[in-house]
């Protein structure tokens, strides 16, 4: 923990003497910071001049009965460990020092004392869901949904040794082995092979932590190339329950376990709201049997203010699931330790949840390992399956995950290296599609077209001229041209997918809504608004009747109208539909989905239309962020939310900060779209009113003049962002005139 140094101060240490390297390895394995002293002098000194440091130190009984006194009260110096052969003895004067926390006599015991001491400084560091009792499906938390179809996919795959290799070469500071161990790739392939996947995960690495990390945040880079780990530790796990708990003494055994942990306020009040429902920890789970451990760690988490301090009291009754779990003694990195180890995405039933404790409260809540036989969860896991349309097995599944959850270059390198080992043309066929969809996202459009007319061509050597997916295919490629702006294109693609669905499904099927969409997505870019919100109401009417009414594709819908309102300056009307969107959004989504990022930057331009500008700032900065965390560098939508961030500098008077945006959105738009892209023409006219503002009519003529130049090109000759821009135009001539005569007189 980088906010932590240990230190471990005693007379007598001797690096050569064996005992000495066991303890001092012991703590290496709890701290990537351990600094030993022999001299009281210099550990004084170092601790007074650690400032940027907690300071955790360990001393000797003798040594420290005498040495207490003078540096109790420094600062920096957070907690003091006694470690001796004489417990009861050092036990009672330790006790009058408030900042000793305990008297120790075995390393084990110590380590595990200076961990649960540890800040605690994340707030739900460990990936939480929750669902509660008759919570309809369709408003699951995302990362429930998306951690439990990781797992699905991830157990189809067979990992071999190059993958360890590959997550070794790219984490090579992940795994921390002995010294003499550390330089050798090879050797760490090998080491990984000598010990189980428990042991790997109970001992003082940091596949534990990178692994957890990776799932709170659904990094899936990370999660890919952990594929191989999260696969082992699940099966070991799997395998020593069933020599534990199948048709031996501990199967009809109930028992319970606990975990002290903190949570962040926002997570505490959804747990409190969600007593009677269900909760999964998205990660693989470690419990304790020993409750006064587990109340520890829940103590600590109660020190931060910006967490509660939880202990989850856990029923299990083995007899009734068959969830893996595993007591990890004799099996873990820690012989003696007394822990149960659940595997990833188990399900809890949430009982009751009462203050325990003295001074801090800390609450206890009591869950219960979750039935087979339960219908809700078997209801939710068929929800997760079916909603999520991710099909195909194994490496071409998780690719497919992948796009859903805009990890778009993840998904590319499992691709591409699919199509390098495909021989088979209906694969070639959905490999290729994939890549298209991922080119789309990463505004290679020209790449896009290629890649889907390939796949294309191939599903119409097997494939009648009628089936569903063609029409798939058509929407997609008409999709690339609306991106590019070429919406005679874009229409004629859009229409051939229509006449598909038409002929192959019902009338009130939720592909033919996102075929209306499509066409009036392009109508509505034509400026042809009234023929836009014709086709955005039939698809609306179909997904009112066939979805659920939080489904992310009514969301779409709701986009869809809110922006025809805009566009016809209804801004109430407009804002009603945007807000409607955004709420399906953050149930169904996960938080940096671009999808999310529309939305925030569809509301923010409400506001900056009702001259509302801080409003309108705040949400356009929303939509910068996820795009930023989210897109390449020089996406198209990244252009849009500079553009929109230096119309809002624009119209409060500074002009400076409104060049530097519009300049990164026209850099942006020049690189990625072609050179008659109505877009191009909304940054040059942008620019363009910029130095007409500042009174430089020169350079305002010439932006001017270019956007006028790229609409009459790119849209129709009533379009109202061509009058516009004539008009700015014709400002900036008559400027330029007057300035001139200005000049002769």
């Amino acid at each position: 923990m980088e906010d932590v140094v240990v230190i471990w101060l005693d007379n007598h240490i001797d690096h050569n003497n064996p005992d000495c390297h066991v303890t001092l390895t012991q703590l290496q394995r709890i701290a990537d910071n351990v600094t030993t002293f022999t001299d009281n002098d210099e550990c004084v000194e170092f601790i007074i001049s650690n400032n940027h440091h907690r300071v955790y130190l360990i001393l000797s009984g003798a040594l420290g009965q005498y040495l207490v006194r003078c540096i109790h009260d420094i600062p920096q110096l957070h907690s003091i460990f006694i470690f001796c052969q004489n417990k009861s003895y050092h036990e009672q004067w330790a006790k009058h020092w408030y900042k000793i926390k305990d008297v120790f006599i075995d390393i084990i015991s110590l380590c595990q004392a200076i961990q649960i001491t540890f800040p605690q400084d994340e707030p739900n560091t460990t990936p939480i869901s929750f669902v509660p009792s008759g919570k309809r499906l369709d408003l699951l938390n995302p990362s429930f949904m998306y951690t439990q179809l990781f797992k699905e996919i991830l157990l189809t795959i067979e990992f071999q040794d190059k993958h360890i290799e590959d997550f070794i070469k790219h984490h090579p500071g992940l795994i921390t082995l002995d010294s003499n161990h550390s330089s050798d790739v090879k050797q760490l392939v090998r080491e990984y092979h000598v010990k189980k996947p428990i042991w790997w995960y109970t001992k003082g690495t940091s596949l534990h932590s990178i692994l957890n990390y990776a799932l709170r945040i659904m990094d899936g880079d990370i999660l890919v190339r952990m594929g191989f780990f999260i696969t082992d530790l699940h099966r070991n796990i799997e395998q020593l329950h069933k020599e534990q708990f199948v048709n031996t003494s501990w199967s009809s055994l109930v028992f319970t376990v606990y975990r002290g942990q903190g949570l962040s306020h926002t997570d505490f009040d959804e747990l409190r709201n969600t007593i009677g429902g269900l909760m999964s920890f998205n990660n693989f789970f470690s419990t304790s049997t020993n409750r006064g451990v587990s109340f520890s760690y829940a103590e600590s988490s109660a020190d931060n203010p910006k967490l509660v301090g939880i202990l989850f009291t856990i029923r299990v009754d083995p007899s009734q699931s068959t969830t893996p779990f595993v007591h990890v003694e004799n099996h873990g990195y820690f012989s003696e330790e007394t822990e149960v180890l659940f595997s990833m995405h188990t399900v809890f039933r949430i009982h009751d949840i009462k203050v325990i404790g003295s001074g801090r409260p800390i609450y206890e809540v009591n869950i219960s390992l979750t039935l087979d036989s339960n219908e809700e969860l078997r209801a939710l896991t068929d929800h997760i399956r079916r909603e999520n349309h991710v099909d195909g097995k194994g490496w071409a599944r998780l690719g497919q995950l992948l796009i859903e959850l805009s990890q778009q270059d993840t998904a590319e390198k499992i691709y591409d290296t699919l199509l390098n080992q495909t021989s088979d043309d209906s694969e070639e066929a959905l490999i290729c599609h994939q890549l298209g969809r991922i080119r789309h996202r990463q505004g290679l459009f020209q790449e896009s077209i290629i890649l889907y007319t390939k796949s294309l061509m191939l599903l119409e050597k097997s494939l009648p001229a009628n089936h569903p997916s063609l029409g798939t295919l058509y929407a997609n490629i008409g999709s690339v041209y609306d991106s590019m702006g070429d919406y005679p294109k874009s229409l004629e693609y859009y229409g051939k997918a229509l006449s598909i669905d038409q002929q192959s499904l019902p009338e009130n099927h939720p592909l033919l809504a996102t075929s209306y969409g499509n066409i009036g997505s392009v109508y509505h870019s034509m400026g042809d608004y009234p023929k836009s919100l014709e086709y955005y109401e039939k698809a609306l009417s179909i997904r009112q009747q066939s979805l659920p009414e939080n489904h992310p594709h009514l969301a779409t819908s709701y986009n869809n109208i809110g922006s025809v309102y805009y566009r016809k300056g209804d801004y109430s009307k407009s804002l009603e539909y945007y807000g409607k969107a955004l709420s399906i959004r953050q149930q169904s989504l996960p938080e940096n989905h671009p999808h999310l990022a529309t939305s925030y930057n569809n509301i923010g331009s409400v506001y900056y239309r009702k001259g509302d500008y801080s409003k309108s700032l705040e949400y356009y900065g929303k939509a910068l962020s996820i795009r930023q965390q989210s897109l390449p560098e020089n996406h198209p939508h990244l252009a849009t939310s500079y553009n929109n961030i230096g119309s809002v500098y624009y119209r409060k008077g500074d002009y400076s900060k409104s060049l530097e945006y519009y300049g990164k959105a026209l850099s942006i738009r020049q690189q990625s779209l072609p050179e008659n892209h109505p877009h191009l023409a909304t940054s040059y006219n942008n620019i363009g009113s910029v130095y007409y503002r500042k009174g430089d009519y020169p350079k305002a003529h010439f932006y001017c003049e270019r956007a006028v130049q790229i609409v009459k090109c790119s849209l129709p000759s009533n379009h109202p962002h061509l009058l516009v821009y004539k008009r700015n135009l014709a400002c900036v001539k008559d400027a330029l005139w007057r300035s001139s005569l200005t000049h002769i007189k």
